[in-house]
């Protein structure tokens, strides 16, 4: 499936060396595609490690196992198959998984639980055995490759390569971190995009990587959707290799941890962000800021109600201001609202205020913002305090082109 590269995407950044992360890429062959498709990042001895993962109730072998895993804290290896979910594939998918994690285990000496698997791609197809051992093998012996190669090769419908880039200063010292993220269609996460990974030489205590992983994700990748589809293997993982040298952090007590927080935030929002630009048959980036809800969940709710309605995704990929399907999405989301405080604009032009159409309202500047890539809608409940805001992207035809001949 030749797809052309999205309107929305961005140059991939300059993501310096993560002390204790050694990334290499190879081919398994997982489809019928002349690319490498399996990575494997080689993580230092005492790499502290957390997770966040999806909640789908029918989840991949290798997302049951990842959930036990991150409960030790510890990684020495990352492998991640492109081209094949393994998901559905009952006990043939997680033999697959265990024999990968022993293979890799075998090369580092290091447990098994400390190597981790992520697959991404077709749903219900065994994960082939003799190929991945061959790719792994392969990996294990590649010569050690750049970001960027490490994120082309994780992706399967992604039309460009995603990285983030923050640094944080701890103390007296410099930390980096640096992520890759793939995913465009399926994004609806509820905890997490499709496959992402998150690389730090801070030291960091697993407890206390799990506490601002939890929360980043929170802001971030749950905030963001495509098409509403949960994935079977959503993943996000973060790796700190205490390479920098810095004292450990183990509580927002600590000197830097808000830095670091503030850091990983960044570079979780940008990831996220990327994933929505490059949403299956995307025109549009569209943010959905609600202001005025209950709390931030009810608004978190509400905004990917809206996010989420095909009618209101339509619309803005026709430049149509339709703010009657953002009524819509707000009065079904099932959170507090209030038809006569309710007011709605698009690119800061207020056309619905305090429950009815503004007097004079003119929707020539409205129908100029819409005509752009980046879309803005705001909503305001008139309750409370609570306020959130959301990414997704436009719905058009090429979304129904991808996934029409998605297993081809």
């Amino acid at each position: 499936m030749d797809l052309e590269r999205s309107p929305l995407a961005r140059p991939f950044p300059d993501i310096p060396p993560i002390a204790g992360v050694t990334l290499r890429v190879a081919r398994a062959r997982y489809k019928t595609w002349d690319r490498c498709d399996l990575t494997y990042a080689e993580l230092a001895e005492g790499t502290t490690v957390a997770g966040v993962f999806t909640r789908s109730a029918c989840p991949s072998s290798e997302v049951e196992l990842g959930r036990e895993q991150v409960k030790a804290g510890r990684a020495r290896a990352l492998i991640v198959n492109a081209g094949n979910s393994n998901a559905f594939t009952g006990y043939r998918g997680r033999e697959a998984v265990e024999q990968i994690m022993a293979q890799v285990a075998d090369k580092l000496g290091c447990t098994k639980e400390e190597v981790f698997v992520s697959s991404t791609g077709v749903i219900g197809v065994p994960l082939p055995k003799d190929k991945a051992r061959e790719g792994v093998e392969a990996a294990l012996g590649a010569q050690p490759c750049s970001w960027e190669e490490a994120a082309h090769t994780i992706g399967t419908t992604d039309t460009f390569t995603k990285g983030a880039h923050a640094s944080a200063m701890i103390g007296d010292t410099r930390i980096e971190i640096g992520g890759i993220v793939k995913g465009s269609g399926m994004i609806a996460p509820d905890m997490a995009t499709m496959l992402g990974y998150v690389f730090t030489d801070g030291a960091i205590s697993p407890a206390f990587l799990q506490e601002c992983l939890s929360h980043a994700n929170r802001e971030t990748f749950s905030c963001i959707t495509v098409d509403s589809d949960t994935s079977t293997s959503d993943t996000v993982l973060a790796f700190a290799t205490g390479k920098a040298g810095n004292a450990q952090l183990t509580s927002f007590e600590d000197p830097g941890a808000d830095a670091f927080l503030a850091a990983l935030r960044d570079v979780c929002r940008e990831l996220a962000h990327l994933v929505v630009r490059d949403g299956e048959g995307a025109q549009k980036f569209i943010a959905v800021t609600v202001t005025g809800a209950s709390d931030d969940e009810s608004a978190r709710i509400i905004g990917l109600s809206i996010a989420n309605s095909p009618l209101v995704k339509t619309a803005i990929a026709g430049g149509d201001a339709n703010w009657g399907r953002v009524v819509m999405a707000v009065g079904k989301a099932g959170e507090p609202a209030d038809r006569d405080r309710l007011s709605i604009a698009f690119g800061g032009h207020w056309a619905a205020r305090d429950g009815q159409p503004v007097a004079d309202y003119d929707e020539a500047p409205v129908a100029k913002h819409l005509q752009g890539q980046e879309v803005d809608i705001s909503v305001d409940l008139g309750l409370g305090e609570g306020r959130a805001t959301v990414w997704t992207c436009d719905l058009t035809h090429g979304y129904i082109s991808i996934n029409a001949d998605y297993r081809s």
